[in-house]
């Protein structure tokens, strides 16, 4: 079998890579797809590769696993979605682009609703997998742990915190939670790591990325997958972003900002204040 590993953000590589290991695994001929203005971000470099979707079509690929919204339609292949996210609540979650032959879904509430749209569009499948990107989740868990602690000790601290906002402009709290960050780092007690999405405005990655040149005890991290992050935290903050579903699968703790989900079990604010 020949795969396409499709990524046109960032993000994509972190969700795309077990799919990779079991296709090594099993002998399978696979190619990532990426694009240029994120090619200085691939991790794999020694793999195969291209930023040519003319090499794509000549390829000659019989699957395609796209973690993002859409994909030439003229590409050879099945065209499977595997999904950047968990929140089922953002607006264009479960809109029929038309792209895909196979949705993988993460679990039954997404199985559910792609099931109900497959009875009306009639022209793709749906099959339950489960999300590739948390599979470490299971398999280990605790890879980061010595790492962990030579943070804290590097900080003489006693918890890590996440702060790890959505990029949306009407959803993010990155314009508002400025000086609440930088109240919540004068508790020596805590190292505060921010990871934000590869879209987030730069703006507000720049002045993130001053805070932490201010502050001892706050780290801007630019790794791009935010799995070692969420491993390694005690604590997340954020508002609706799908990362609160990945880090609530660890049984840990979440503080959201005016969170739009219709199910809220975890403590969320309404007002931007008081996170100290």
């Amino acid at each position: 079998m020949k795969s396409i590993l499709f990524c046109q953000n960032n993000y994509a590589f972190g969700i795309l890579e077990p799919i990779k290991a079991y296709l090594q695994s099993q002998n399978h001929d696979f190619i990532w797809f990426i694009t240029e203005t994120i090619l200085s971000d691939f991790p794999y470099k020694l793999e195969p590769h291209t930023t040519s979707i003319s090499n794509l079509k000549t390829y000659q690929s019989d699957a395609i696993f796209v973690p993002g919204n859409e994909i030439p339609h003229y590409l050879r292949g099945l065209k499977v979605q595997i999904f950047h996210g968990l929140a089922g609540e953002k607006k264009g979650h479960f809109r029929i682009r038309h792209y895909f032959d196979l949705y993988l879904t993460q679990g039954p509430y997404f199985t559910d609703k792609f099931n109900s749209l497959k009875t009306i569009h009639k022209d793709f499948d749906v099959i339950e997998t489960g999300w590739p990107k948390l599979d470490v989740f299971a398999t280990d868990k605790h890879t980061y742990d010595e790492e962990k602690q030579l943070l804290l000790k590097s900080h003489q601290a006693k918890t890590v915190i996440l702060y790890a906002p959505t990029f949306s402009p009407k959803l993010t709290s990155a314009p508002f939670l400025v000086d609440e960050i930088k109240d919540l780092a004068k508790n020596p007690d805590y190292v505060i790591l921010m990871k934000f999405h590869p879209l987030m405005d730069k703006e507000w990655l720049k002045t993130y990325q001053n805070l932490a040149t201010q502050l001892p005890n706050i780290v801007f991290e630019t790794e791009k997958n935010i799995v070692k992050f969420l491993l390694m935290s005690d604590l997340l903050i954020s508002d609706t972003s799908s990362v609160i579903y990945e880090f609530l699968l660890l049984d840990k703790p979440v503080i959201s900002f005016k969170n739009i989900s219709e199910n809220i079990l975890w403590e969320n604010h309404l007002e931007y204040k008081n996170l100290a």
